[in-house]
């Protein structure tokens, strides 16, 4: 059960930084460095998101 609400925070931090993302990329004015950062950090959450998929998989 630890394993799923790891997933579920997981998820929810995905969709805030895709949400910080989307505004970042609203305002021109954004540090490009700032936009890099949030889509590394965005695709490192989906990464632990698919790693943990794979092995809750397994576990059943």
């Amino acid at each position: 059960m630890a394993l799923q609400a790891h997933l579920v925070e997981l998820e929810r931090k995905h969709k805030v930084l895709e949400s910080e993302l989307h505004d970042a990329l609203a305002h021109p004015s954004t540090d490009d460095l700032r936009i890099a950062d949030l889509k590394r950090r965005k695709l490192k959450v989906r990464d632990e998101i698919n790693r943990l998929k794979q092995v809750s998989g397994t576990l059943h």
